[in-house]
């Protein structure tokens, strides 16, 4: 965390940006009190970069809407309902909020939406302390009714209120906690672990829509794993990704093998390394980071123990593609992400071969082919799945890596092999074999494509001596 000196240098900065100026002079000139609120003010203590700036309000909607349009270059309804209102000011997007003080129902866990006359009230409904602070504006006085900047110094996650009361309202708070604990590298209070231990099984109340969008969070966090480990601790896990838990297999006294939980975290990890080391300065790979996490669920359902103290998991890259399918679709991600990140899970064991033997050309090829655009995170996740601590197996298996990688980028130069096709299209299958389209087209496509694979280009005539031949002997 960075000195109080710094933080209120680093906020009397953003005071001064137009966007953030030209909003205070026009609440206070309009009468209204505005306060930077929640996550820029936090940052601005922990010394981080502040983004998506946040405001709250004693003004109703149809007042900011009022008070914004004249300084504003646009602006939007982002929830009138719940009292927010969007614009833009000076190119930079704010939102800004009208106090509230919700009820909770206690059944559905939708508030009964209420606007509030306080800040401070506001404040005490926010989900953690360290989310509870504000800055008024233009005075600059820091409002922090909760203690979040003692929290902030502790590098603790607890709610203003209590944190019963706090999940019973909203048991998404309890997946904001897993997300801030890694985002943060903050630890929880034991009354607010508890608490997501005792409430786990009320996050199924909540929409898989919201829940997705905070396991997404969570898993473009720098380091996830602190979060997923809070999540499968407290039980949570259990409801909104089991498939993870049940990695923790038992291991007999007889039968030895990899902690697969273990396994699947560290896999993770050395995924977003490999990442960041191969595309410096990208956006998180949120298929690829889903591929890691969940690309052996499929050991469970396919542990078989062998005579000797052997244990094998034949097949479950099929296995888990499918799981990983079923539970994306729950989970409501979209049909493009859910179908990348099964056929990672598919492909992820295709490489532990290379190693033992040379692969052909065409082997090379398939591999490429099979992959198509997902090459470079298969790449990726096939590197990360290696966790031995033995080096010599480790080094030996990197090396033969590195090898395939070299390979497939000589042949693509060769070859241009990211547009791989037969050396004949199927316009001249059909002049050549006299055959209207139709299903024997496509075989003949298929079969040519394959020779392509196996011995490379071959030229036009070349392939129709080929073709003519597979004709005559079908």
């Amino acid at each position: 965390m960075h000195s109080a000196a710094s933080a209120i240098e680093s906020l009397t900065q953003l005071s001064k940006s137009p966007s953030v100026s030209r909003l205070a002079a026009a609440f206070a000139d309009a009468g209204y009190e505005l306060a930077l609120v929640g996550g820029p003010v936090r940052d601005a203590f922990l010394g981080h970069e502040v983004h998506d700036l946040d405001f709250t309000t004693n003004a109703l909607p149809d007042d900011i809407i009022r008070v914004v349009e004249p300084i504003a270059e646009a602006h939007w309804d982002i929830g009138r309902d719940f009292g927010t209102i969007g614009a833009q000011i000076a190119g930079e997007k704010v939102e800004i909020t009208t106090y509230r003080a919700d009820q909770y129902d206690g059944k559905t866990r939708k508030p009964v939406v209420a606007f509030g006359d306080s800040l401070e009230e506001d404040l005490t409904r926010r989900d953690f302390r360290v989310n509870a602070m504000a800055v008024r504006l233009p005075e600059l006085v820091l409002v922090d009714p909760s203690g979040g900047v003692e929290d902030l110094m502790a590098g603790i996650l607890r709610a203003p209120k209590s944190a019963e009361v706090s999940f019973t309202e909203d048991p998404l708070r309890m997946m904001r906690a897993a997300r801030f604990s890694s985002q943060l590298g903050f630890q929880l209070d034991e009354e607010t672990e508890w608490a997501m231990t005792e409430f786990a099984s009320s996050i199924e109340n909540i929409s898989a829509e919201r829940v997705n969008e905070e396991l997404c969070k969570l898993l473009l966090t720098d380091k996830p794993r602190a979060g997923i480990e809070l999540l499968v601790r407290t039980g949570i896990a259990s409801y909104v990704l089991p498939e993870i838990p049940a990695l923790r297999l038992e291991v007999d006294e007889h039968h030895h093998h990899k902690d697969v939980y273990e396994h699947s975290l560290t896999v993770l990890e050395q995924a977003i390394d490999l990442e960041k080391e191969r595309h410096p300065g990208e956006p998180a790979d949120l298929t690829l980071r889903l591929a890691a996490l969940l690309h052996d669920i499929g050991k469970p359902a396919t542990r078989q123990l062998e005579s000797g103290g052997a244990v094998s998991f034949h097949h479950h890259d099929l296995v888990g593609a499918k799981l990983s399918v079923k539970r994306m679709k729950a989970l409501r991600f979209d049909k493009e992400t859910t179908q990348n990140v099964a056929r990672l899970i598919e492909l992820h064991l295709r490489f532990f071969g290379y190693s033992d033997a040379a692969w052909s050309d065409s082997a090379v090829r398939r591999y490429a082919r099979d992959a198509g655009e997902l090459l470079e995170r298969l790449h990726i996740l096939t590197r990360a799945d290696v966790t031995t601590r033995n080096k010599r197996k480790a080094d030996r298996l990197s090396f033969a890596y590195d090898d395939l990688e070299n390979r497939i980028k000589e042949l693509s130069e060769a070859e241009e092999m990211a547009a791989v096709r037969p050396d004949l299209n199927g316009e001249e299958i059909m002049a050549i074999l006299g055959i209207p389209a139709g299903r024997e087209v496509g075989e003949a496509y298929n079969y040519l494509l394959n020779v392509r694979l196996d011995e490379g280009p071959m030229g036009a005539d070349l392939a129709r001596e080929r073709l003519l031949a597979w004709w005559a002997n079908r």
